[in-house]
C-alpha cells in the first residue's frame, strides 16, 4: 500500500524525512488539507506552535496515539507533556521493536 493511499489522521505518529527537522518523530496535531499537515511533538515544537508539513516529506506509521487522539477530539488542544509521553512511548515500544527486524550492514 502506497504512502499516498491514505489519509494522514491526528494523533499519527510520523517521522520526518525532510528539512531540518529530518530523523525526528512528531504527532499530527491538525490536517490543513491533502497535502499539509500540522506536526507537534511537545519538545522543540509545542502544541501551541506546530510544524507545517508536506506529507510527501514524512513517514506516517501506522500507529496512533488514542491520548493525543481523544484530547484534540474533546478539548480541540492536546498538553505538550502528552504529546512528550505519547512519543517516547512510541519509541521505546514500536521504533525499537520495527529496528529488531531489520538487518544492519556492517
Amino acid at each position: 500500500m502506497n504512502d499516498s493511499d491514505r489519509s494522514p489522521l491526528v494523533g499519527q505518529f510520523v517521522l520526518i524525512t525532510q528539512g531540518r527537522d529530518a530523523g525526528q518523530y512528531a504527532v499530527i496535531v491538525d490536517i490543513l488539507d491533502e497535502r499539509f499537515v500540522l506536526l507537534a511533538d511537545g519538545d522543540k515544537r509545542k502544541f501551541k506552535n506546530p510544524k507545517k508539513k508536506n506529507v510527501n516529506h514524512l513517514e506516517i506509521f501506522d500507529f496512533i496515539s488514542p491520548e493525543v487522539q481523544s484530547s484534540i477530539n474533546e478539548t480541540g488542544r492536546v498538553t505538550n507533556g502528552k504529546l512528550r509521553f505519547a512519543i517516547t512511548k512510541f519509541v521505546n515500544e514500536q521504533v525499537t521493536d520495527l529496528k529488531k527486524g531489520e538487518l544492519f550492514d556492517g
